[in-house]
């Protein structure tokens, strides 16, 4: 029988995964779909995902890959999968896609949420960041983050990686909207470096807070270091992977 590729389509709260990546002795997300997987087509699987979260980051949109070989359908390993997975995890689509697909090497987009509360709150301590001190403006934060759009050395705002030598993204949107209890932090960019976003929300927090300006910003990101003291990570509990973008021609849904 021939191998046949199949894309996930899966959402997960990231409160209790050290994040997607298996590591030892601790619960990841991509272990756990990969047990349940290798009990429902008897052998074992490798999943490759679009882009990896850390720990207690959360996805409404992650998409995964791997090869199958047999006759089950689309449908039956959404089925089969959601009924062997707790309900931290869900599977809301899984298609077959042609065998050159791959999930993060094809992806030319990529969208992130931040959600950073006003306040703390006990029962949202998990699904919103917050941190402490800060005096936030809104047409500062947006002001900020003018000089972050297009193509840049992002290396100020991730950790320092020399297997990564490639340091640009292409940042096409930085929204940011306030409700009465939150700020809300709407990134896209062509890809993401380690802790990227969460660097990017903190820098801006901590800017606003100092009464720092764009000018200060764009000499951030211009100096490339990953030791630059003013970029600081916000937390990870309000970061939200929502989307991920592929080529028309793979009918990715």
């Amino acid at each position: 029988m021939e191998t046949r590729r199949v894309v996930l389509k899966i959402a997960y709260d990231g409160s209790g995964f050290c994040g997607w990546q298996i590591q030892e002795h601790c619960r990841s997300v991509q272990e756990t779909i990969e047990r349940a997987l290798t009990r429902i087509v008897k052998s074992p699987v490798s999943l490759v995902c679009a882009g990896r979260t850390d720990t207690g980051v959360h996805a409404t949109s992650q998409y995964a890959h791997f090869d199958y070989h047999g006759r089950m359908l689309e449908q039956d390993f959404i089925r089969a999968l959601n009924r062997h997975l707790n309900h931290d995890i869900r599977i809301l689509n899984a298609q077959f896609v042609s065998i050159d697909f791959h999930a993060r090497y094809k992806a030319f987009e990529r969208g992130y949420l931040y959600i950073l509360a006003k306040e703390v709150v006990p029962f949202h301590r998990y699904y919103r960041g917050f941190i402490i001190n800060q005096h936030l403006d809104l047409r500062n934060l947006q002001a900020l983050a003018e000089p972050l759009l297009g193509r840049h050395d992002f290396s100020s705002f991730a950790q320092q990686n020399p297997e990564v030598p490639n340091r640009f993204c292409e940042v096409k949107e930085i929204s940011i909207s306030e409700t009465e209890d939150c700020y809300q932090f709407r990134i896209r960019a062509d890809r993401f470096l380690h802790n990227m976003v969460r660097r990017i929300v903190g820098t801006l927090c901590n800017l606003c807070t100092k009464k720092m300006s764009p000018e200060d910003m764009r000499r951030i990101l211009m100096e490339a270091d990953p030791r630059q003291t003013f970029v600081v990570p916000a937390p990870a509990a309000g970061l939200y992977l929502t989307d991920v973008l592929y080529p028309e021609q793979y009918g990715i849904e």
